[in-house]
């Protein structure tokens, strides 16, 4: 059946069959009814299976991806800060364009990839396909998950190697610790162990903060922010990154974004990266930038699930010290969202940040 058809088909409601040849191409892992009792085939499961079966990708591999990216909400075709669009993150900005290369290789529209599921997942397969195909994975090679770590490193989009070991390395703790959460799609729990080939040898990403020991440093583009400050620091930004965290680290190193933040919370247990130090203007709160720091928190303003404990306690630890360091007041008249700024059009961090929690652990 062609994609078209398919794609029509999940909107109507109507059951599409993968054939069985295609699906035993792949290891897959048995999905359990949706709620409603809608046929697999008719939802974000079936795509995830009929795309992994039709590229012969893995297919809870690309659930892993997906779910690092996105946490796999769409967000209804609306575009990540770096331009990124769907459950798989098909992105399009100067310095990286996997949704035209999707559009190319599926021959979807490039708007149907931006806001169709389906089509957005098949474009995701396609892609990390192509990136093993130009590693030279062979039909052998590509029924060992393992196998597969070059080519999500390059899923990522990075250019700095560090990064892209990172990214990696998400995905398969991903693949590892199995979903369980995120429209219909699960996944199981497995021992997995990457065959990193050429990252083996990749330091981890950054080295020591020179502000904050407890994070990672990984600068951001020079272009992308303003070296010294031309007011005193007084207070202390929160953000939502609408992104992930190491396709926002790569966005900072990006010359074209020209934005930044200092610090970048990982969502899954609170790693820190400080991008800029604590004596330079980043450029994330426009009347704010020259008096304050900003911290940018992985996820998406409407999807709570990236709000975890672990973010929250990390985050609070950080802002503490910075709170400590800068002679900043503990309270909400100088720890503020991105959207209490004067002067800013941003919604962040929205209603699903809990500011009760993380004031008190603030506090604490």
């Amino acid at each position: 059946m062609k994609s078209g058809a398919r794609r029509s088909a999940w909107r109507r409601g109507t059951a599409v069959v993968c054939g069985t040849a295609a699906i035993a191409a792949i290891t897959l892992t048995a999905q359990p009814a949706t709620a409603t009792g809608a046929p697999e085939a008719d939802s974000m499961s079936g795509a995830f299976t009929d795309a992994a079966a039709e590229y012969d990708v893995p297919r809870d591999l690309l659930v892993a991806v997906g779910y690092g990216e996105t946490h796999l909400d769409g967000h209804d075709g609306k575009p990540s800060q770096d331009n990124g669009y769907g459950v798989m993150h098909l992105v399009s900005n100067p310095e990286r364009d996997s949704l035209g290369r999707a559009a190319k290789i599926t021959g979807e529209s490039r708007a149907d990839l931006k806001r169709d599921t389906r089509a957005n997942i098949r474009g995701g397969a396609a892609v990390l396909r192509a990136h093993a195909d130009a590693l030279g994975l062979d039909a052998s090679a590509r029924d060992d998950v393992a196998k597969w770590y070059p080519a999500v490193a390059r899923y990522g989009g990075v250019k700095n190697e560090r990064l892209a070991k990172f990214y990696a390395d998400s995905a398969y703790e991903i693949l590892a610790e199995g979903v369980r959460g995120g429209a219909d799609v699960r996944t199981r729990a497995r021992d997995v162990r990457p065959d990193r080939g050429d990252y083996a040898d990749v330091p981890a990403i950054g080295t020591q903060s020179p502000d904050y020991p407890p994070a990672a440093w990984v600068p951001a583009n020079a272009g992308n922010y303003a070296a010294g400050r031309s007011a005193a620091i007084s207070q202390v930004v929160v953000h939502v990154t609408q992104g992930s965290y190491a396709g926002t680290i790569s966005w900072f190193q990006n010359p074209e974004a020209e934005v930044s933040a200092h610090y970048v919370v990982r969502s899954a247990d609170g790693e820190i990266t400080q991008m800029v130090r604590d004596a330079d203007t980043a450029w994330h709160a426009r009347s704010a930038n020259a008096s304050a720091l900003g911290i940018e928190h992985e996820g998406f303003v409407d999807d709570p699930s990236w709000f975890t404990d672990a973010m929250y306690r990390s985050s609070a630890a950080l802002t503490k010290h910075l709170c400590d360091t800068h002679g900043i007041p503990k309270d909400r008249a100088h720890i503020v969202g991105h959207s209490e700024v004067p002067g800013n059009d941003h919604t962040d961090p929205g209603p699903n940040w809990n500011w009760d929690t993380y004031m008190a652990y603030v506090n604490g």
